[in-house]
């Protein structure tokens, strides 16, 4: 069975005022003084955010409780420096990023000049385990039209620097700025793969592979596919269906592969319109469907993506509890949605912020 692991950025803030706090550097050294934490947090491009990264898991009950954890853990790391977490994949509140300065970050706010200064986004990124190079690229072929989908699932960033953006996902609308970020060709072969990234990081716009931000690429670290595409979702459970469906469309694109089905050809310009339409709407009315890129009712979309991904999901016994927890986000909204009732039954986004802190620490339930 493929093993899972995610990656969550949270955005650090003010448990008073919900502003973003770049403390980073003080969370982290006192998660350090943890040993039961010890690398479980990373920093990050700026000092507003922290990461963490789950265990490969194969039970997804457990990825799930793992990410609660985690998220339990960065929570009581920041409240003992006196700021709080928040699973919001942009700060709703206007905040002017603090830049974690090493050679690295120093290199790209010098490149991209306001793309670096504006980059305070938060995303969820699921490592799949692969077999080797050759099913690696047969997925990453494979699951491109699929992507969207899960952006319009986990979309979570309708502001942005105290204005509603007019998007779900107006994180990944901010991440494209990178010139390396978005869907990509079919590559066909690991060659071809590993071709386009040498000559990407030949041009010297990008410093190395770690900077390919494909929506989805092979991982430079380890044997896994990473999906990059969602927003860090407000609900633990989210993301367990997010990683869940993840895998379901690994597990789909590599037994395509096996048996010999061509990937879809859409075009890089059909995708893109593809993930504009996803972060535009989320599940609020429509998205271009995989197949056809043609326009339907997102849940009717939503559920196709099940569909698709169903025989896998059998398999791993993930598919009634896909299924369940489908049903209950096309009920209750993505965390776009969440914030949204929030600032119109408050009209805060002070308020948004600190009843976002409770989600994200479990206190209401989704």
């Amino acid at each position: 069975m493929r093993t899972v692991g995610v990656e969550e950025e949270l955005l650090l803030v003010d448990p008073e005022t919900g502003e973003p706090k770049a403390l980073s550097a003080a969370v982290l050294a006192r998660a350090a003084q943890d040993e039961a934490d010890e690398g479980l947090f990373e920093k990050e491009l700026y000092g507003q955010m922290l990461e963490f990264a789950t265990h490969p898991q194969t039970d997804m009950a457990e990825l799930g409780a793992e990410i609660v954890r985690c998220r339990r853990e960065a929570a009581e790391h920041a409240g003992g420096i006196g700021c709080a977490v928040a699973a919001l994949a942009t700060s709703p509140l206007p905040v002017s990023p603090s830049i974690n300065m090493n050679r690295r970050y120093q290199w790209m706010a010098e490149q991209y000049g306001i793309a670096t200064r504006e980059q305070l986004v938060c995303g969820c990124h699921v490592h799949v385990s692969v077999e080797s190079d050759e099913e690696a690229v047969a997925v990453v072929d494979r699951v491109r039209p699929w992507l969207p989908v899960l952006v319009a699932l986990s979309a979570n960033s309708p502001f942005w620097q105290g204005r509603d953006s007019g998007y779900e996902s107006y994180r990944s609308r901010v991440w494209g700025r990178w010139p390396s970020a978005g869907p990509t060709e079919l590559f066909g072969s690991p060659e071809r793969y590993h071709r386009r990234v040498a000559d990407m990081v030949a041009t010297g716009v990008i410093l190395d592979e770690a900077m390919v931000y494909f929506d989805a690429r092979l991982s430079e670290r380890y044997p896994t596919v990473e999906l990059r595409v969602p927003d860090v979702c407000l609900h633990a459970d989210t993301a367990q269906l997010i990683a869940t469906l993840a895998r379901g469309l690994v597990e789909t694109a590599a037994r395509e592969w096996r048996a010999g089905r061509e990937p879809v050809d859409h075009s890089v310009s059909l995708l893109r319109l593809a993930a504009w339409q996803a972060a535009r709407s989320g599940l609020a009315s429509e998205l271009l469907h995989p197949r056809t890129m043609r326009r339907m009712p997102a849940e009717s979309v939503v559920r196709d993506l099940l569909d698709h991904v169903g025989d896998a999901l059998v398999g791993t016994d993930d598919l009634d509890g896909a299924d369940q927890a489908v049903t209950g986000l096309l009920e209750r909204g993505n965390g776009a949605r969440v914030q949204q009732e929030l600032m119109e039954r408050t009209g805060s986004l002070r308020d948004v912020v600190l009843e976002c802190v409770r989600h994200t620490q479990g206190e209401l339930q989704p």
